[in-house]
């Protein structure tokens, strides 16, 4: 087990954990955790195939940690000129390129779930507010207890999502329905979510655990190169025209059929 900055990672042989282990603040998150999530990437053995994501206690994520957005760095009492690492304080003294290129680094500690190799799930139980949505965007599939309660609630803090949370969320709902979570903020229960695209599947609360794992079952009974090669053509797929993901698929094919008669490269 690597424990760093309120998240800890658990390895059991192809099946890889993400907990979120802060449940006296509803898994709020601070900078501190996505780059303990972006160090994750580095330390995931060679024989893990899924990666699965979820909160300690009663909720996934209730999203920022308000110190985030206040700056305090060590209580109430911290002088203002020394604002907390990642802090609003702290961004807005950057420079402009500085600034950015911060928060490029957060990204890193969600966007890594998209890595070709694995295939990453989320199993979401209560709120899943702000980056605690946008971390669940970032798995490939969700599975969701039947209390979840998502928003994109950035908006509300006068913010746009920045933890590549948007593109995700287009993917799957539309262009405007997207636009008008977002733009709104407002909440999404389970059912919702289900019905516009957000969750393979929703569970009863006390179910998520097993159902999350009877999915990662699943996808590991499939063959690893197989699966990999699926993801990379779904995931290439709205960016492609039907004819060059017809060659995708072809070329596909013929890695895999020559890798199973033992002629691969």
């Amino acid at each position: 087990m690597t424990s760093n900055g309120g998240v800890r990672l658990d390895c059991d042989g192809p099946v890889a954990t993400v907990t979120l282990d802060r449940p006296d603040v509803l898994n709020a998150q601070t900078p501190a955790m996505w780059q303990a999530m972006r160090e994750f990437s580095r330390d995931l053995p060679g024989d893990v195939r899924v990666v699965v994501v979820r909160g300690e206690g009663r909720a996934f994520s209730a999203g920022l940690d308000l110190s985030v957005a206040s700056g305090v760095a060590g209580g109430a009492s911290s002088a203002p000129s020394d604002p907390a690492p990642g802090s609003f304080a702290e961004l807005v003294r950057l420079s402009p390129q500085e600034c950015a290129d911060r928060i490029g680094e957060f990204q890193e500690g969600f966007t890594w779930l998209h890595r070709p190799d694995i295939i990453s799930i989320a199993a979401v139980q209560g709120h899943a507010i702000g980056a605690g949505f946008q971390l669940a965007l970032a798995c490939d599939l969700r599975v969701l207890a039947d209390d979840a309660r998502m928003s994109m609630a950035e908006v509300t803090l006068g913010l746009v999502p920045d933890l590549a949370g948007t593109k995700r969320l287009v993917e799957l709902v539309g262009y405007a329905r997207a636009l008008e979570i977002c733009a709104t903020g407002r909440r999404l229960d389970a059912t919702e979510a289900e019905r516009i695209g957000l969750a393979n599947v929703v569970v009863p609360r006390a179910e998520l655990d097993a159902a999350t794992r009877d999915l990662a079952a699943a996808i590991l009974s499939g063959n690893r190169d197989a699966v990999i090669e699926i993801k990379a053509l779904i995931a290439g797929a709205s960016g492609r025209s039907p004819a060059d993901q017809q060659r995708a698929e072809r070329e596909a094919q013929t890695r895999r059929l020559r890798d199973l008669a033992g002629q691969g490269e």
